[in-house]
C-alpha cells in the first residue's frame, strides 16, 4: 500500500527503503483502470473491419467466438495481458467469454487485476440476427454458471480477480436473466454490466422487440442503480438522459470502438453533460478488433472527439479523460475505496512514463501532454499492489516472448 505521498526530502526524514526505483525523467500516475475489454477478442485484429453493427456482430465477432477453443482463450487474454500492462493497466473488467477460468488463469499469471465474468445469452434471435449454438443456453444455465463463478473466485489470487454478473445485450436477454443476474450481483455485493445503446440499430431493435428503449427498458425491470455498469450507452432518448441522472450507474465511454464501427457515439452521446450532472463516466477499449487496446489512446480519442463533436475546445478537458481512466474507472470496477488514485492507505498501484522521449517534451503540463501527445507505449515501469510487473517496458512475471510465440502459432 501507499504509506506516503510527499516530498522527498520529507519521505527520506521518515521512512527507510530497502529499495529505490530512481523516478528520475518520469512521470507518474495512478494505475489505469480499463472498466471494458473482451479479454478474448485480442486474436481478433483486423477480422471485422469496415462493418455496420450487425454484421460485425453476427458475420464476424459471434462466429469468432462461438469457435473459440479453451486454449485459444487462454492465449487471448495472455496477449491481452501484456497489451494492457505494457499501456499501464493495472485492472480491467472483461464482459465475459465461455472459457472464464483460462482468462483468469492468464491474468493472474501476469499480475495484473481484473473483474471477471461469464458470458450470459439466452435468448436466440433478435431483430439483428441469430447467435451461433454453441453460445445459447438457457436462462437457468447462465444464472447457475454465473453463481459458480462468484462462489469459485470471491477474492482470489490476493484479491486481484473479482466477479461480477453480466449479460452481453439486451436484445439477446430475457427478462428473467436479467432479473436473475441482478439478484445474485446483489446477493454477492458486486455489480451487473451489460453492453446498452451502442448503435442506432440495437436502439431500434429495442423499442422493436419490447416496445421501448435500452435505458427504459432496464428502468422498468427495476435494476438501474449506482451498482451497474453500462457500456457505451450512445444512443438515449431524452427521457433517459433523465432516468440516468437519477439513477446514476457508470456510464463506460468506448471512443475508439466507437470510431472503428461508425457507431456515432460521440456525435449523439451526451457522457459530458452526463458528468456534469454527476454520473460516473469512465473509459473502455472494448477489444482489438476495432484497434488499440491503449487506453492512453481512449482519453485522446474521448477528449478530442467531444470537442469535435461540440465545436467547443473547452468541453472534456484532459483532467477529465484522466480521472476517468483513473478513479472513475476504479469506481466502476467496484474498488474505487482500494485503487484509482495515488493516496495514503490505497494498494500501490502505480505507472512511471518516461518522459524523456520527444512526444513528452516539452514538459509544461505533463496532464496535457498524457492526453494530447502521449501514447501507452512511453510506460516504462508500473506496479500493481507494490509488486513491479513492468520492468523497462517488459512484463516481469511471465515470459513475454513465450507468449508472442503461441500467437503465432494460433
Amino acid at each position: 500500500k501507499f504509506v506516503a505521498v510527499g516530498k522527498t526530502a520529507d519521505i527520506e526524514k521518515a521512512w527507510r527503503s530497502d529499495k529505490v526505483v530512481d523516478g528520475k525523467g518520469m512521470v507518474g500516475t495512478p494505475g489505469f483502470v480499463d472498466n471494458h475489454l473482451h479479454a478474448s477478442f485480442q486474436m481478433s485484429r483486423g477480422l471485422a473491419d469496415e462493418a455496420n453493427a450487425q454484421s460485425f456482430l453476427f458475420d464476424h465477432m459471434y462466429p469468432y467466438e462461438g469457435a473459440m477453443t479453451e486454449e485459444d482463450v487462454y492465449v487471448s487474454s495472455s496477449l491481452a495481458a501484456i497489451e494492457l500492462l505494457r499501456h499501464g493497466v493495472t485492472c480491467f473488467v472483461d464482459p465475459g467469454n465461455y472459457h472464464p477460468d483460462a482468462t483468469a488463469r492468464a491474468i493472474a499469471a501476469s499480475g495484473l487485476r481484473m473483474v471477471l465474468a461469464t458470458s450470459c445469452f439466452d435468448k436466440t434471435k433478435s431483430v439483428l440476427g441469430l447467435l451461433p449454438e454453441s453460445m445459447i443456453q438457457t436462462t437457468d444455465r447462465c444464472l447457475a454458471k454465473t453463481e459458480e463463478l462468484f462462489d469459485k473466485y470471491r477474492a482470489a489470487h490476493g484479491g486481484r480477480i473479482t466477479a461480477s454478473a453480466s449479460f452481453r445485450g439486451l436484445n439477446n436477454a430475457s427478462d428473467e436473466l436479467i432479473l436473475g443476474l441482478k439478484k445474485l450481483a446483489q446477493k454477492y455485493g458486486t455489480f451487473l454490466q451489460t453492453h446498452a445503446c451502442f448503435a442506432y440499430s440495437t436502439h431500434d431493435s429495442s423499442v422493436a422487440q419490447y416496445g421501448k428503449p435500452e435505458i427504459e427498458r432496464l428502468e422498468s425491470l427495476g435494476v438501474l442503480d449506482e451498482s451497474m455498469l453500462l457500456v457505451h450507452s450512445g444512443w438515449l432518448e431524452p427521457h433517459e438522459v433523465a432516468i440516468l441522472v437519477r439513477r446514476k450507474p457508470t456510464l463506460v465511454a468506448a471512443p475508439t470502438s466507437s470510431v472503428h464501427n461508425g457507431y456515432g457515439n460521440i456525435t449523439v452521446g451526451k457522457l459530458p453533460e452526463l458528468m456534469a450532472l454527476g454520473v460516473n463516466v469512465s473509459l473502455g477499449s472494448d477489444h482489438a478488433c476495432s484497434g488499440a487496446v491503449d487506453i492512453v489512446q481512449e482519453m485522446r480519442h474521448c477528449a478530442c472527439g467531444y470537442k469535435e463533436a461540440r465545436m467547443n475546445p473547452r468541453v472534456m478537458p484532459p483532467e477529465h479523460a484522466v480521472e476517468m481512466a483513473t478513479i472513475n474507472g476504479a469506481r466502476g470496477a467496484g474498488v474505487g475505496d482500494r485503487i484509482g488514485s495515488v493516496d495514503v492507505g490505497k494498494e500501490a498501484d502505480l505507472v512511471l512514463f518516461d518522459a524523456t522521449v520527444s512526444e513528452w517534451q516539452p514538459l509544461y503540463n505533463p496532464v496535457s501532454n498524457l492526453v494530447y501527445s502521449a501514447t501507452g507505449n512511453t510506460v516504462k515501469h508500473v506496479f500493481v499492489a507494490g509488486e513491479q510487473v513492468v520492468r523497462d517496458g517488459r512484463l516481469t512475471l511471465i515470459d513475454q516472448d513465450a507468449i508472442m510465440r503461441e500467437v503465432g502459432k494460433t
